[in-house]
């Protein structure tokens, strides 16, 4: 099908419909930005990034420039994505309060919505079609995981680029203008910063060249080298940053029998999923026994082998079926385990821009029907179509919002996946987490205790029972995990870390500074672990060598308040005066009511001599506590010497 000329009078309606499709998705979602659930990644992506959480031309830059090995994030290169968690740090989001990053992503969603139904129209000219397919995607259960999971930002982000890109590309087929080419290979590279898995595209494209766009020749495949370069590109920075920062199974370690079943069962398993969006959830475990003597294994490749039959026969009336497949195949290429790197066999995420092939058919399937009942003047088929994509939507929007109750807080959504998977060590990990966060320690030991009968050599497990046992004060019993941790991954640095501050705390000094220091070579960017270590040295009376460690932690985390405070307390101990009010004064910045910290700069101005400007400090003290005795005492002082 060729592209459509567009006429002027339809941009109202197209204006009409997208502003109606904002605010149905908008209303469907709207729990999602009242969320408060972290989930796996999550601490990378936000809760301990203190990039994140220091919104500056050098976190951006740093982003940009840790190209083959994020400091940050284990795994790949996705600066745009990090920079966008940056941006709504900036603007208001913080732990307690995650609404600002949900709004983001639920805004980015709407506008991919927007953007679906302006290329099924652009691509097929019909716009009712174009418009209720658009509306299906946009309340679809399977978008959820990318909408309400913080550190699925890139998955949104990416396909908004990834839409831009293709409707450039349409642009371009249709008009031959360089500045269209030239912003799809812009789009392009901005959807693989964002999450490389976009990487398809150039073969994306090559698809719609033979249909609908029917351009297929050779300018059109060699249109597709620069793209192709930008890809190969992304894709040796993809590996290299993965293989360096976290763990890949290259295809030789997966196997090719592997390979083949995981292709047989999630070609079934994803189709199923959007076709009949009930039970989904964040963790799907690879079945037990991986092969044919499992029945849902077989089933599910016995159904891929018929539909992969069924789609060759529909080429006898249209090739629209069987290239809106392919495009979804080679858009969830890159996630389909050939390169592993996660512990589950498939995941509802990664169907979110893949599943734009699926709805290129469905939009063009429903356009030809809808085209011959309005020639034909049959309005009961009209009102039937209707119908139909009303109740879709309305039972997808019922799907949604039972989901999204569960996304509410970390419990609820780990409780709703041991549902369906009990027996995954991970789950249990972190739920007992956020329940010992919670103050639920007996019932968060026993999750923890479950999860090493499941899985007794995990490290992080045991760490993570070991700060809870090291909070309720069984420290001989924290030890031992501790220990036990550090046996099965000795290169663990948070283990040394926290290690360490329980032999400081317990004044075994010396084994304290061993493990600090292990912590801050195995990650040098351990802003935390730099400022402890300057807390012991301190306590040692190793003064100049404390101060380095603190200038290491400043410099990791400049808004790092604690480091600055200790810092500004080592510096009056050495007599930098100046040096120390100006740490006390940038706590200041920060916490403007920290009366210690006034009272702290009105001391180090007393014996500047200036007794002023040290009373204001004092007096200031006063006010924000005016049962605060050592500054009344102190401004008491000041006033007899007055006298």
């Amino acid at each position: 099908m060729k592209i459509q000329n567009k006429q002027a009078t339809s941009i109202p309606l197209l204006i009409i419909l997208s502003v109606s499709l904002a605010f149905i998705i908008l209303a469907v979602y709207w729990p999602v930005l009242e969320s408060q659930a972290l989930m796996f990644d999550d601490d990378q992506y936000l809760i301990e990034n203190n990039l994140v959480q220091n919104p500056s031309w050098k976190s951006a830059k740093r982003f940009l420039t840790e190209v083959f090995e994020p400091s940050t994030v284990r795994g790949y290169y996705q600066p745009l994505a990090m920079i966008s968690l940056m941006l709504d740090w900036e603007m208001g989001g913080r732990l307690d309060d995650l609404g600002q990053f949900h709004l983001t992503s639920l805004l980015l969603h709407i506008a991919n919505a927007i953007l679906l139904l302006i290329l099924l129209y652009l691509l097929f000219g019909q716009i009712w079609s174009a418009a209720f397919i658009a509306l299906l995607f946009g309340l679809h259960p399977t978008t959820i995981e990318s909408v309400a999971w913080i550190s699925e930002r890139k998955t949104v982000l990416s396909t908004f680029f990834a839409l831009l890109c293709i409707i450039s590309y349409a642009l371009y087929a249709r008009q031959s203008k360089w500045r269209h080419y030239t912003f799809v290979l812009l789009t392009y590279t901005l959807a693989l910063l964002a999450k490389p898995t976009v990487i398809a595209m150039p073969a994306l494209l090559l698809i719609l060249d033979i249909w609908p766009l029917k351009r297929f020749n050779k300018k059109a495949v060699l249109e597709k080298l620069p793209l192709l370069a930008i890809g190969l590109a992304a894709a040796i920075i993809t590996y290299i940053s993965q293989s360096r920062t976290s763990l890949v199974k290259t295809p030789g370690q997966t196997g090719i029998i592997q390979i083949l079943l995981i292709f047989l069962h999630n070609i079934s398993f994803y189709l199923y999923n959007i076709f009949w969006p009930v039970h989904l959830t964040w963790f799907y475990p690879f079945p037990e026994s991986f092969n044919f003597s499992n029945t849902k294994v077989l089933a599910t490749s016995i159904a891929t082998c018929i539909l992969l039959l069924s789609l060759v026969i529909s080429l006898r009336w249209t090739k629209s079926i069987l290239l809106g497949w392919l495009f979804l195949f080679i858009a969830i290429l890159p996630t389909m385990g050939i390169v592993g790197f996660q512990p589950v066999i498939a995941a509802d995420r990664h169907l979110y821009f893949p599943m734009i092939g699926l709805i290129f058919t469905a939009t063009y399937l429903t356009g030809l029907l809808w085209g011959k009942i309005a020639k034909r003047g049959n309005y009961l088929g009209s009102i039937i179509i209707i119908a139909l994509v009303a109740i879709l939507g309305t039972s997808e929007t019922l799907l949604t919002r039972d989901y999204l109750k569960y996304w509410q807080d970390s419990e609820s959504i780990y409780k709703y996946m041991l549902r369906f998977a009990p027996d995954e060590t991970v789950l249990h990990n972190n739920l007992a987490n956020f329940l010992g966060d919670k103050g639920k320690h007996k019932e968060a030991i026993t999750h923890f205790r479950k999860s090493l009968q499941l899985h007794s050599n995990s490290a992080s497990v045991h760490n993570n029972l070991a700060n809870l046992l090291y909070e309720i004060g069984q420290t001989s019993q924290a030890i031992k995990h501790y220990q036990k941790a550090l046996e099965l991954n000795p290169k663990f640095a948070v283990v040394h870390y926290n290690l360490a501050n329980l032999l400081a705390e317990n004044n075994n000094v010396n084994d304290a500074i061993l493990h600090y220091q292990k912590a801050v070579k195995l990650k040098p960017g351990y802003s935390q672990a730099w400022r402890n270590l300057a807390a012991v040295y301190t306590k040692q009376g190793k003064l100049q060598t404390a101060l380095d460690c603190y200038n290491e932690a400043v410099k990791i985390n400049p808004n790092d308040i604690i480091a600055h405070g200790n810092k500004g307390l080592l510096l009056a101990r050495m007599n930098k005066v100046d040096q120390a009010i100006n740490q006390f004064r940038t706590v200041l910045k920060a916490r403007p009511n920290d009366k210690e910290m006034h009272y702290n700069i009105a001391v180090l101005l007393e014996l500047k001599g200036n007794t002023q400007k040290a009373a204001e400090h004092y007096n200031r003290a006063l006010q924000i506590d005016p049962e605060y005795q050592k500054a009344r005492k102190r401004l008491q002082q000041i006033a007899t010497k007055q006298k």
